[in-house]
């Protein structure tokens, strides 16, 4: 890009995403430790704050509003996790797939990725998992007669039943629009530019009912402690007990959900958005080079 184009206030063309996704994938890949771990665990507080949003706004709707109305509320709603990423600056494991486009232009090693990889998922399931220990405590479970611990569970639930190979396709089906989402705020030359990018495909995996790993960090087990540790009292409120959400168990959670929806958001994000880009807009580059 000229100075020209640096100056201009028109949205970036795809050719120029790919140059700075590739830019940004380097930064990424040779950011230092303490940093990747300090932003992953925000971006994990990020989502999950996106996701008590969702579980908040549909808490008590089933049965009231009709299903895909549902799903659309939580799907805005949760949209604010990727905008306090994006906007804030912060680390995402899934929004991190894009670093493969670096990867591929022979800009960083594998080794570079799968380091960044790694801290960024790592620290991203502390801020998840720590956010919903601090909900918990704050017993938020029991606000409205206990609607919200009843859609916590109720959420938890659905995604622990899930078989292996159909919480994997989910996870890429997840991860294709959540990283088009991080592709389109590369074309953004303003905040406003980078929110409207974020809406419309993250609230279309939320309300389509995929699987996100990250989310899922949050919303499993804050289900597991409303299941495992929730009062008397407030099962009592939902008319339910521990005994009626069966699959929600942390082997499920880590084996039957977590695992197959991470190998999901790295086939969807990596594969079926970043690569795919690289091949269109980068590869030509790469063959001059050489």
């Amino acid at each position: 890009m000229n100075n020209g184009d640096s100056l201009s206030f028109d949205a970036l063309v795809p050719p120029a995403m790919a140059e700075k996704a590739e830019q940004l994938g380097i930064r990424k890949a040779n950011a230092d430790f303490w940093t990747l771990s300090v932003l992953g665990v925000l971006a994990g507080a990020f989502v999950a704050l996106g996701a008590i949003f969702a579980t908040t706004v549909t808490a008590g709707a089933q049965g009231i509003l009709p299903y895909g109305v549902t799903r659309l509320l939580s799907g805005l709603a949760f949209t604010l996790g990727l905008v306090l990423v994006i906007v804030g600056g912060a680390e995402l494991f899934t929004g991190n797939m894009l670093v493969i486009m670096a990867f591929a232009n022979r800009k960083i090693s594998l080794g570079l990725v799968l380091r960044n990889w790694l801290i960024v998922y790592s620290s991203n399931f502390v801020g998840s998992a720590a956010t919903a220990a601090i909900i918990f405590i704050s017993k938020q479970h029991t606000f409205g007669s206990g609607a919200i611990g009843l859609n916590m569970l109720n959420i938890a639930e659905s995604k622990t039943a899930l078989g292996f190979v159909e919480a994997l396709v989910l996870g890429i089906l997840c991860n294709t629009l959540v990283c088009l989402a991080v592709w389109l705020t590369y074309s953004a030359r303003t905040t406003t530019d980078k929110i409207m990018a974020i809406i419309p495909p993250v609230a279309a995996f939320v309300a389509a009912g995929f699987e996100h790993s990250v989310a899922n960090m949050y919303f499993i087990p804050v289900g597991l402690m409303v299941k495992q540790w929730g009062s008397a009292n407030f099962f009592t409120a939902i008319q339910r007990t521990p005994a009626d959400f069966p699959n929600l168990t942390m082997g499920n959670f880590l084996l039957g959900n977590l695992l197959p929806v991470t190998i999901g958001n790295i086939i969807g994000g990596a594969v079926m958005v970043g690569l795919v880009y690289w091949f269109v807009y980068l590869r030509k580059s790469l063959a001059v080079k050489a």
